[in-house]
């Protein structure tokens, strides 16, 4: 890798989950994966680490279903709520996965930006426990307590389907994310919760109705970590001019997703898209919420996105295609991590 090109500091990623599921062992980061996201690919294309995502996967056969978002306009339906003791049971698994990759000196779990900054010097990856859908905390919050305790420090409420606290937004498109309720009274408790606890609230998932309750109940910056410009894909995963505004106004942050069903202005998942589509997006939304408040949220093992970036260890292209587009050293540098850094300060108090 080029010295002259940041390290990127991502939003999110599902590598906890793959190696969840594939059941192969944490050796198997360290050594390489057939995958987006391991240490190898991490340390060739400067990722200097990002949110790791606990996520407990539907019943229902995702995979299958995703393929539908092929077609020139979809509507997945929601899958289920998750029953708690499965949820809480698959999570902790994911979370232990973490905690051993820290164990055998793959990467870092940090709780502080300073810590992130540490690990950028030393080259080790910093990594920050994430969940994405609260399925696994309990109603009382019993259970946010003790991943807290493990090192969690960002949370989603929920993904796209139901739970005690909330209403996401299904796969759909073209569609926007007025759909639904928004947080129940247990969903409101949460976010007073993590306000107390430093939890950063992650929005992407939350339909438009729960973005406005954490807009109104929340005390800290609104963060999504992986969304794109809805004026741009018309999908309703991704975020209205008026919601990035509010995101702005609260001195929030948003991560780019590389998902090409949410860059693409056909919302398909064609693979062979060009990093323009990226661009495109930061452009925008440099342009609404300035360039202080945003950066990457790759979505990397969770997502098709372009191949030029099919994994970390290809990032360098996205850099140079940043720096054919004109951004400076000093955006190159908030863009891939210094934004992620300043709003994690704010949220944390560290």
């Amino acid at each position: 890798m080029e010295r002259t090109l940041p390290l990127i500091f991502d939003g999110h990623n599902d590598v906890l989950l793959k190696l969840y599921l594939e059941a192969c062992g944490v050796e198997a980061f360290v050594e390489g994966l057939d995958g987006a996201i391991d240490l190898p690919k991490s340390r060739n294309g400067g990722f200097g680490g990002g949110f790791f995502a606990i996520y407990v996967p539907s019943e229902q056969g995702e995979v299958d279903r995703f393929d539908e978002m092929n077609q020139p306009s979809y509507d997945l339906p929601l899958p289920e709520p998750l029953e708690y003791s499965k949820a809480t049971r698959i999570a902790q698994a994911q979370a232990s996965i973490l905690i051993q990759l820290e164990r055998i000196g793959a990467l870092r779990i940090c709780t502080t930006s300073r810590q992130i900054a540490e690990c950028f010097e030393q080259n080790i990856l910093a990594a920050i426990m994430h969940i994405e859908g609260a399925d696994a905390i309990d109603e009382d919050l019993d259970a946010l307590d003790l991943f807290h305790n493990a090192g969690l420090r960002s949370l989603g409420p929920v993904w796209s389907r139901p739970n005690c606290f909330g209403h996401g937004v299904p796969f759909r498109f073209p569609s926007d994310g007025d759909i639904g309720p928004g947080l129940t009274d247990k969903g409101i408790g949460l976010v007073h919760r993590c306000n107390e606890l430093k939890i950063m609230l992650d929005l992407s998932h939350l339909n438009e109705a729960g973005f406005w309750d954490v807009a109104k109940f929340s005390d800290a910056p609104l963060v999504a970590t992986h969304s794109n410009v809805h004026s741009l894909c018309a999908s309703s995963r991704n975020l209205t001019d008026k919601q990035l505004a509010a995101i702005a106004e609260s001195d929030g942050m948003v991560g780019v997703n590389f998902a090409v069903a949410f860059l693409r202005s056909d919302g398909q998942k064609n693979v062979d898209s060009s990093l323009d589509l990226i661009l495109t997006h930061l452009d925008h939304l440099i342009n609404l919420l300035g360039e202080d408040r945003v950066g990457f949220g790759s979505d990397y093992d969770g997502a098709d996105v372009p191949v030029e970036i099919s994994n970390a260890g290809q990032l360098p292209n996205l850099r140079k295609a940043m720096r054919s587009h004109g951004y400076n050293d000093a955006l190159m540098e908030k863009l891939c991590h210094k934004n992620w850094l300043r709003v994690l300060e704010k949220t944390w108090g560290a």
